[in-house]
């Protein structure tokens, strides 16, 4: 018996990618993006039925975000969207229009995906809405597929939502759970058999109010003889599994991968009549099962055999789909790599070979598993005895700056006499059609090195202009060289590879391709120092250096699983350190460490936290320790909850932080007043995920919004986040009205 939690949807070729980009263009009606929609869910189902998987989902397709499609299905849209109907309420939520703002977004636990925050109230009514969700069950049906239809649980929902009257999202438990009784009701009429409820919610140290909740949902949920998995993954979920095993539900399904302590679960589930579910193939990385490791793991659980259920850790929505098409890899690193449809013949063979059935076509796959791993563990690909060395004999000069933030600050001030409220931006401008096929051109040998740089510069030479122009205090240089800011430097570094087609979706139709770090890291020459060098001899006004720091790069990555993560990230640090130092004395005065990550990276679990901020604070320190006094070090982190991480962003010990707060107000910059932060704090004043051009009126408020919180002298003005996505007739309105709301703040101050 074989399962998988959830597939990828954007399209192995990106096509929902491609589409839906056309249909916000106007380029194309929104049946078109139905039509490929369809396509896709047609071949995703009939991959996983040619694999064998038993348990297939429906319900994991979405045109943006699950969450999204749940707020829908429960009826729960905010009102400021009852002026608009269907797919463009749909997308007006996902991404602003010009007369709404886009729901807040956040993190899905601890990866680079990005969910929307439902947004509820005390009296929330909800409504029942199974159209998709039916659809799609016909859907696979009609390719002769008997799926799981997914749902995500209504603890999880609720603990994912906000209320906008502060009262607690969980009080809503038993008029939510009527909706659900209601929707069980609606699928086995319809002939649905098997329910997946994804409640990964409950692997973050679940508090008290979260238990209860639980107990009252899984009790009060009546299943009507349809079979149950409450799925959970990332983390051990042993405080859940003892109130669901006194549930009606049929399986649980537990990571064994990223959550080994849910070992000490299995016993009392097999003292029930409950089915594991036993997700022992990674669903997060990308590096191939040891699958007699796996067998022999599965072996070892105090559980019969018929009631196991071999299974993917989590969805396979975070790894790519195929090595179908990757021609350039290195063969040998090749051969140690599984990505989602490769995972899928894992699981099958895993789950016969533990069931002890002849694998006959199988065997062939089953003996390239074995050679790969026993090669991967002496490869001389893999280790750099200079990188190692380098790792074990780090000086205190090396792990620290030399004097306190607030003496810098001082220093920094006088040097760069910047003004009150400074104006910037994160870093990244329009990555347009004519920068990307000049990138593209330049790797396909079309265009020669020498005509690729002279156009990297005329981009540059625009970006500065138009800064000047719009009247920004620090400029930055557009990063047009570049694909992704964690790609980018990947390519550059020793140890690490890349995919051509290794796509995994971040949020709408945003991609990422994520580096593969296979071995010891180091930087050969600089790789960012040539373009902001240019940049800053076009202007008189200070250009950052732009980097991505180490935490990031790794946490945006798939990591190497054969050493121990924290000298990775050590590793990872030094290799950026040696761009810092350059970039210093290439005489750039502000270098941006981005750490849009770094949040991201936390363990779900309190008693695993210590050890990683220890490890993310001194990377982070070690790549910016060669920095002189008078060298002002930014950072960025997007889209997270800071308020139970204060000491340790502190602790990182940046001169200047710059935040998201456009779509979330005040709530985060809150953390960072009660904290009592000191340092400089750059916050997000317009929202860069949406199409939507703010007035200066609306900005205005915002910057006036922040300084209720904190005084001016501690803050910068900015976007969220980079405006790499967004077109140039958006970017420059956009920023003009910033800056204007920033002058008229700013004459505001000086009459007082």
């Amino acid at each position: 018996m074989s399962y998988v939690i959830g597939y990828p949807r954007i399209g192995e070729k990106r096509e929902l990618k491609f589409v839906l980009e056309k249909y916000w263009r106007g380029e194309v009606d929104f049946s078109e993006v139905e039509k490929v929609a369809k396509e896709l869910k047609t071949r995703h189902w009939n991959y996983q039925k040619k694999a064998g998987i038993k348990y297939i989902s429906s319900n994991d397709f979405s045109y943006y975000d699950q969450m999204i499609d749940m707020i829908v299905m429960l009826g729960c849209e905010p009102d400021e969207y009852k002026d608009i109907d269907g797919i463009d309420r749909y997308f007006a939520m996902a991404r602003g229009d010009k007369n709404h703002k886009a729901l807040p977004m956040t993190k899905w636990l601890n990866t680079n995906y990005h969910y929307f925050v439902p947004q509820l109230q005390k009296n929330q009514t909800f409504k029942l809405n199974l159209k998709k969700v039916l659809n799609e069950y016909f859907e696979a049906k009609e390719q002769g597929i008997e799926t799981k239809v997914n749902l995500i649980g209504p603890v999880t929902f609720l603990s994912f939502s906000r209320t906008i009257d502060g009262s607690d999202p969980l009080d809503l438990i038993e008029k939510l759970v009527d909706i659900y009784n209601e929707a069980i009701i609606k699928l086995k009429e319809n002939g649905v058999e098997y329910i997946q409820f994804e409640e990964p919610a409950l692997v973050k140290d679940p508090t008290p109010k979260q238990l209860e909740a639980l107990k009252i949902a899984y009790n009060k949920l009546n299943f009507n003889e349809i079979k149950s998995f409450v799925i959970t993954y990332f983390e051990r979920a042993n405080e859940a599994v003892e109130i669901l095993l006194n549930s009606s539900i049929y399986g649980i399904g537990l990571d064994f991968v990223h959550g080994p302590k849910n070992i000490d679960s299995v016993e009392n589930i097999a003292k029930s009549n409950k089915i594991l579910i036993a997700g022992v193939v990674d669903g997060r990385n990308v590096w191939i099962s040891d699958i007699d490791k796996k067998i022999a793991f599965l072996n070892t659980l105090p559980i019969e055999k018929d009631r196991v259920i071999v299974s993917t850790s989590c969805s396979l929505l975070h790894v790519p789909y195929t090595l179908k098409y990757e021609k350039k890899i290195d063969k040998n690193i090749k051969s140690w790599l599984a990505f989602a449809n490769e995972k899928l013949d894992e699981i099958r063979i895993i789950d016969k070979l533990y069931r002890e059935i002849e694998l006959k076509e199988d065997k062939e796959l089953y003996e390239k598993n074995k050679i790969a791993n026993a090669k991967r563990v002496t490869s001389t690909q893999i280790h750099n005895k200079e990188v190692q060395d380098r790792l074990k004999n780090l000086t205190k000069e090396q792990l620290e700056r030399s004097m306190p933030a607030l003496d810098r600050l001082k220093i920094q001030h006088e040097i760069l006499k910047y003004p009150i409220l400074p104006t910037t931006t994160i870093g990244s401008f329009p990555q347009t059609h004519d920068v990307r096929k000049v990138r593209k051109d330049y790797k396909e040998g079309i265009i020669s090195k020498e005509e690729y740089e002279n156009k990297i510069k005329e981009f540059i030479e625009y970006c500065v202009k138009i800064q000047e122009e719009i009247g920004l205090d620090i400029l930055v240089h557009g990063e047009f060289e570049r694909n992704d800011m964690v790609e980018y430097f990947g390519e550059m570094l020793n140890g690490v590879t890349f995919s051509e087609n290794g796509w995994v979706q971040s949020y709408g139709s945003r991609c990422v391709k994520p580096p593969i770090i296979f071995g010891d890291i180091s930087r050969p020459k600089p790789m960012t120092v040539k373009w902001i060098k240019f940049a800053q001899s076009l202007t008189s006004k200070i250009v950052k250096g732009m980097l991505t720091g180490p935490v990031t790069m790794l946490n945006w990555s798939f990591v190497r699983d054969d050493l121990d993560k924290e000298d990775v990230y050590k590793q990872m640090a030094l290799a950026i350190s040696d761009e810092v130092k350059d970039l210093q004395e290439a005489g750039i005065k502000i270098i941006q460490v981005d750490e849009a990550a770094f949040k991201e990276g936390y363990p779900l679990r309190k008693e695993n936290r210590e050890n990683y901020e220890k490890v993310a604070v001194t990377s982070f320190k070690i790549a910016t320790a060669p920095t002189k006094p008078q060298t002002q070090i930014h950072t960025h982190m997007c889209y997270s909850d800071f308020n139970d991480i204060m000491p340790t962003i502190d602790a990182m010990d940046a001169d200047v932080i710059s935040i998201e707060t456009a779509r979330n107000g005040n709530r985060l910059l809150e953390a960072f007043r009660k904290y009592n932060y000191k340092k400089e704090i750059g916050a997000g004043v317009y929202d860069i995920h949406s199409p939507r051009v703010p007035t200066k009126e609306e900005i205005v408020k915002e910057i006036e919004d922040r300084l209720k919180v904190l005084p001016a002298k501690q803050l910068w003005i900015n976007p969220d986040c980079g405006l790499k996505t967004r077109k140039w007739e958006e970017v420059i309105p956009s920023l003009k009205n910033m800056v204007e709301a920033t002058k008229e703040i700013r004459d505001k101050i000086f009459k007082i």
